[in-house]
């Protein structure tokens, strides 16, 4: 009993300061920025204080965006399919480590034979037997643990591939929120040039009443307004197609959903977009390849120690007898216990050629970390110029509308004084719809832009949410 205790404990001890074999893992470097280039002397209109962490929405602090940003969790089955990887990804993780302990089995049986050629029947012999039996692999070069590295790596890959999943979901949710509304905003609109068409309409049938406007003045302006009422109508097609899209992003069956017209906000809340090197610790998809990096530095430990023998440690005992009643007793024990050494000899290249895939894979695996790291910056710069230079376009639209609302009212009077001919008072018109219209589209596209930089900078995410 004492050199059995001893051989278990020397196998113990070997096992516990056995190295694992095959590169460590250490992040690789990429190039970084002390600031972002696009930023400049830019100032956010309206600054934020931040991005909150969970609903990062909520900068924009708008009931009916917040209502339905919180239904993608529940119901968009993207979101739901990353949830269900996540969990798989998790099992395995728990598979590798069940592979540290023992595996232990129990055996039960009984035969009947005739080991006598040509003996009756009564000469058969009936044998029960029952045991139990155990393994355990001995962990010496490290396989067990690189595969449990590995199976980490990618649980924790899985968990920002789920985040990355929800962000883009309510990213696009956000985006397409305030298109609808930016289609209200431009059914408002083009529901007051209709207006003033129909008014300016009236106008010049009672000057052509009156025999001071031609016939084709009045021509003309039932042509205009015709050509405005055909634009105002057909403003509800892409009305309907962001609320199909707003539908299928929560998870709900287009036909039964639809959201109430609402005006869209003026102002556009901006995130201070912080230090480049931070972008690493806050963007899901940063995370997911820097993990899958990680899981495929540790798959090369596993290729790496099949070139060394494994060890197991294996027991048995069972007893054998022809009569149930009295099996267990010790004369009939059968037990085994020791180790067990296992290695390949020769397998015709096989253990190099897996140590070479899992190498190519892992700088497969670097190379698209670095290069979502590029595009991550390319996106935030991206993102910072396209609201910088939108907010001095919107300052300039501002004044533009101004002046052409302004040159319409002074253009129509001087058409009722009949000092200017009507299609004066048609450019006019059209000059001021075209620069609302203009104004809308870059307020509609800054909050779009306020959106995507939100999501470019994680949405709040860090890497310290990963498990």
């Amino acid at each position: 009993m004492n050199r059995l205790r001893a051989l278990i404990l020397g196998i113990l001890a070997t096992a516990a300061g056995g190295c694992a074999v095959g590169p460590d893992y250490r992040r690789p470097d990429v190039e970084k920025v002390d600031a972002y280039k696009e930023i400049g002397e830019w100032k956010p209109s309206s600054p934020a204080d931040g991005i909150d962490r969970g609903a990062w929405w909520s900068t924009f602090a708008d009931p009916d965006l917040d209502q339905l940003e919180r239904q993608i969790d529940v119901s968009n089955q993207n979101v739901r399919a990353a949830v269900a990887a996540y969990d798989q990804a998790r099992a395995l993780v728990k598979e590798s480590q069940s592979s540290f302990w023992p595996t232990i089995g129990a055996t039960g049986s009984r035969q009947r034979s005739n080991e006598v050629v040509g003996a009756p029947e009564s000469a058969a012999r009936t044998v029960d037997s029952a045991g139990l039996n155990a393994s355990w692999d001995i962990d010496v070069w490290g396989q067990l643990r690189r595969t449990l590295e590995n199976s980490k790596g990618t649980a924790q890959a899985s968990a920002a591939a789920l985040a990355a999943a929800r962000l883009s979901a309510q990213a696009s949710l956000a985006t397409d929120y305030f298109q609808l509304r930016a289609q209200d905003q431009l059914q408002n609109l083009l529901d007051d040039t209709v207006k003033a068409q129909q008014l300016s309409l009236k106008i010049t049938e009672s000057r052509y009443h009156y025999g001071v406007a031609a016939k084709a003045d009045v021509v003309t302006a039932q042509a205009q307004l015709l050509s405005s009422q055909a634009l105002q109508i057909n403003a509800r097609v892409q009305r309907a197609v962001l609320e199909h899209a707003i539908a299928v992003l929560i998870g709900r069956q287009p036909g039964n959903f639809s959201i109430a017209a609402a005006p869209l906000r003026t102002d556009v809340p901006t995130v201070p977009p912080g230090v480049p090197s931070t972008l690493l610790e806050r963007r899901p998809d940063i995370a997911q390849a820097e993990r899958r990096m990680a899981a495929a530095n540790a798959e090369i430990g596993v290729a790496v120690s099949a070139y060394f023998p494994s060890l197991t440690l294996a027991a048995a005992d069972t007893y054998e007898g022809s009569s149930i009643s009295h099996l267990i007793a010790t004369p009939n024990r059968i037990w085994s216990f020791g180790p067990e050494l296992a290695l390949s000899v020769f397998d015709g290249g096989l253990r190099r050629a897996q140590v070479a895939q899992a190498r190519a894979a892992y700088d497969a695996s670097v190379a698209t970390y670095r290069q979502t790291v590029l595009a991550a910056f390319e996106q935030v710069e991206d993102e910072i110029a396209t609201l910088r230079i939108l907010q001095d376009q919107a300052a300039v639209e501002v004044d533009a509308v101004k002046a052409a609302k302004e040159a319409e009212a002074l253009t129509l009077d001087q058409y009722k004084a009949g000092t200017v001919p009507y299609s004066s008072v048609i450019a006019a018109q059209t000059t001021t719809f075209s620069s609302e219209q203009t104004a809308l589209m870059v307020l509609s596209d800054r909050l779009q832009a306020s959106v995507t930089l939100i999501s470019a900078l994680g949405g709040g995410w860090t890497t310290r949410d990963l498990p």
